[in-house]
């Protein structure tokens, strides 16, 4: 055990990480913070999101941003659409600025770097549960552009951000309105909300203009 106790205690939650070693490390530190916790793990989002539909996460999600089927920020965003009042805090090798930044624009709870020490991340989960958003030092002054960035996805419906999600993905509309099980004109729809409220005016500028938060993206997908 790694010494430390927080007042609350039971509880769910939720570990994705493809590596199981990564998650064993992050469930013992977990345990040790936050009293009395079951832990729930996943390899991906797809699985996440399959765990999430099954039992209550109700406390925390430590969450990989690599993970194989995510593509940038879209899995925090999907997890954040399906637990809203969850916190959920990054857990990267990734320790760039910009990818912290973004992390903190999109209103995760906290970043922390793998290559910290199991007792540092221990501290850091027990300052997250009281209430704390746990970031490294300030970042760059590009911050601004994510944030409202960020200001215009929240004014998205929860479909609507659905929608953008999948388009980032490279689906097609006909795809997009099969796997929500809607109309591809509901889709296109929503497409056209989702341009207006971008300051955009088709798919391949509201690709570029989200690319900070979902990362690189295929050059194919906005062909």
């Amino acid at each position: 055990m790694l010494g430390i106790v927080a007042e609350r205690t039971g509880g769910r939650i939720l570990i994705a990480d493809d590596h199981p070693p990564i998650r064993e490390g992050l469930a013992l530190a977990a345990r040790s913070a936050l009293a009395g916790v079951t832990v729930h793990t996943a390899g991906s989002i797809a699985d996440t999101l399959a765990t999430i539909a099954r039992v209550p996460i109700d406390r925390m999600v430590l969450l990989d941003l690599m993970l194989p089927d995510a593509l940038g920020f879209s899995g925090l965003m999907t997890i954040q659409h399906e637990v809203p009042r969850v916190p959920i805090v990054i857990i990267s090798a990734r320790e760039e600025p910009a990818v912290v930044e973004a992390a903190r624009a999109l209103g995760a709870a906290g970043f922390l770097f793998k290559s910290l020490p199991l007792d540092t991340i221990a501290r850091h989960l027990q300052e997250v549960e009281g209430g704390s958003r746990v970031f490294p030092p300030p970042p760059p002054p590009a911050a601004g552009d994510l944030t409202a960035l960020r200001q215009r996805i929240d004014e998205l419906s929860p479909a609507q951000r659905t929608v953008l999600i999948a388009l980032a993905d490279g689906r097609a509309n006909k795809a997009i309105a099969y796997d929500l099980n809607v109309t591809e004109a509901t889709i296109k729809a929503h497409m056209t909300a989702i341009f207006r409220k971008l300051g955009v005016t088709n798919r391949a500028q509201a690709l570029i203009a989200v690319q900070p938060l979902f990362g690189a993206i295929d050059p194919r997908v906005v062909s």
